[in-house]
């Protein structure tokens, strides 16, 4: 069973910079970490959980939400596992739960959400 856990969240003053982590594991041989499409999502309290970035399985196709597009980057380090998103420039609007998950075909696995407080 695939397990996706975040981290890398906290407490960040407007302007500030924070770099999440998603370590994912429970792979197959035949279906490894680099044949999953990788995303961060957020959800900010009382709005719907919506998509802020993601890169394809082997990292050929990176898309980002309007509102992060120049401030954050995704990237994947498919040796590690693990999934990264730097946020720059930070703003309180960016205060949310972030999510990864890990997407191949129509199976989808979630993590639990690293807090994101972007606050002065």
């Amino acid at each position: 069973q695939v397990q996706v856990v975040e981290s890398g969240g906290g407490l960040v003053q407007p302007g500030g910079s924070l770099r999440l982590s998603c370590a994912a594991s429970g792979f197959t041989s035949r279906f490894t970490f680099s044949t999953y499409s990788m995303s961060w999502y957020r959800q900010a309290p009382g709005k719907e959980r919506e998509l802020v970035a993601s890169v394809s399985d082997f990292g050929g196709i990176i898309n980002y939400a309007d509102s992060v597009k120049g401030r954050f980057t995704i990237s994947r380090d498919n040796a590690k596992n693990t999934v990264y998103l730097q946020m720059n420039s930070l703003k309180p609007e960016d205060t949310a739960v972030y999510y990864c998950k890990a997407r191949r075909g129509s199976v989808e696995y979630w993590g639990q959400g690293t807090q994101v407080t972007v606050s002065s």
